[in-house]
């Protein structure tokens, strides 16, 4: 009996250190660490798709460019131009739309004619509703608009913003801006005018001098077409530039063109009617219906390129002569919501940068086009450069770096000059659209 007491007591030992081994070893295993994976795992990816950054600031944005002008989301840009400049800087606003789409929503442009423009954004501003978001206009428009008092004065308001386009203008730009009193950016620019286009068959001399074109219409009536200046750059170019050929007292100032308004009035007697834009007169020269017309180098070589006139068509130069360059501006309305001023304000600053300029050269129209230095045409898109290259003539390049040069008329000066033209040369030949 005692053994199998002892016996039992041993069993009972071995049943307990047996059930504390288990629960050590189950225990251990509880607290072991995991297994280590030794391949590095990528960061956890955010799924959460972040917005597009607010324009603005330090904004950069494909092509190295950077929003000046902060935009809290995309806008629609409405354009009216009134200079023909689409033509131009289409291809530059296409850009900015596809490039841009946290600035603008879509850019739609009008055209109209200057003598309209003023009293369009007035009508606007009156009635606190302004479809028109951004203006290119010429001289014309611009000074129109100064008078009226509709536009935002750019400079020096934004001077930390554009002041770097200003000081790179070329001389012919810059003083086009001067002129303005920072109402316009140039965004474009062409020596301009005077000068003429004909047909050689129907014109076997060159035109040298005023008298030699008042010859020449006074036999051969209704040969000779201008525009009328108020809607025209070359006819613009041709008025002011007679105060130069003729020694007015004060080519700056319209009512001191006796010599100007007395040659205007008889050259009037040969001149049919006025066209109110450029196109038609170079259509008219193209069917023959004209055989002689005042133009300036844009018009030109890009009438040529489009062949509106044959490319055998010559053009000349006054001896002497002086340029009155030409600019195509840019400004903003009045009554524009921050968002839409400064959607429209990015655009004006994208259209200065170099690449943008360079499509300006376009097909010659207003030759050269970049109103900023260090853009030259092998800069331009291939197309333009094949074209220009074969419109250019020799005799041109001599002439804009052979002849003196100069600005429009200041603006109360220029709209004096378009009510005296219409008043005392025009009046009962041009029709107001």
């Amino acid at each position: 009996m005692k053994r199998i007491r002892v016996l039992a007591l041993l069993l009972a030992m071995l049943l307990i250190l047996a059930t504390g081994c288990t629960q050590q070893t189950a225990q251990q295993g509880t607290n072991q660490e995991p297994p280590q994976n030794n391949t590095q795992q990528p960061p956890p990816q955010n799924d959460t798709q972040q917005p597009p950054p607010q324009s603005g600031g330090d904004t950069d944005t494909p092509g190295g460019w950077v929003a000046k002008f902060p935009v809290s989301k995309p806008v629609v840009i409405n354009i009216i131009d009134v200079a023909g400049n689409a033509q131009l800087s289409q291809g530059a606003i296409d850009a900015f739309k596809e490039q841009h789409k946290e600035i603008v929503q879509d850019i739609t442009l009008e055209k109209a004619t200057a003598p309209e423009l003023a009293a369009k954004i007035q009508a606007q501003q009156q009635a606190k509703n302004m479809d028109t978001t951004l203006i290119i206009t010429g001289f014309d428009g611009l000074a129109a608009c100064i008078d009226q008092d509709v536009l935002e004065q750019l400079m020096p308001a934004y001077k930390a913003e554009f002041q770097y386009i200003i000081d790179n203008y070329l001389p012919g730009a810059k003083d086009a801006y001067d002129l303005y009193d920072g109402y316009g950016i140039p965004t474009v620019f062409c020596p301009g005018g005077p000068m003429l286009t004909y047909n050689p068959d129907a014109v076997t001399t060159p035109i040298k001098t005023p008298q030699d074109l008042m010859d020449w219409a006074k036999a051969n009536p209704n040969k000779f077409l201008y525009a009328r200046p108020a809607n025209s750059g070359p006819g613009r170019g041709f008025m002011m530039g007679l105060p130069y050929l003729l020694g007015d007292e004060d080519p700056k100032n319209p009512e001191k063109w006796d010599k100007t308004w007395a040659y205007l009035k008889e050259l009037d007697q040969y001149i049919e009617y006025y066209p109110t834009g450029t196109g038609v007169t170079f259509k008219e020269l193209g069917e023959g219906t004209r055989d002689m017309l005042a133009s300036h180098l844009g018009w030109d070589m890009n009438q040529r390129i489009l062949e509106t006139i044959p490319d055998y068509y010559q053009g000349c130069f006054f001896d002497n002569q002086t340029f009155i360059n030409d600019a195509h501006f840019a400004a903003i309305p009045k009554g524009l919501s921050d968002d839409v001023k400064n959607a429209s304000l990015n655009l004006i600053d994208w259209l200065m940068q170099p690449d943008m300029q360079a499509i300006t050269f376009d097909a010659g129209y207003f030759y050269p086009g970049p109103a900023i230095k260090g853009v030259t045409i092998d800069m331009a898109p291939a197309e333009s450069r094949a074209q220009v290259s074969a419109a250019m003539r020799p005799e041109y390049e001599e002439a804009i770096n052979k002849f003196a040069n100069t600005s429009q008329l200041p603006p109360a000066e220029l709209v004096k000059a378009y009510e005296m033209w219409d008043q005392m040369i025009g009046a009962g030949k041009f029709e107001v659209q």
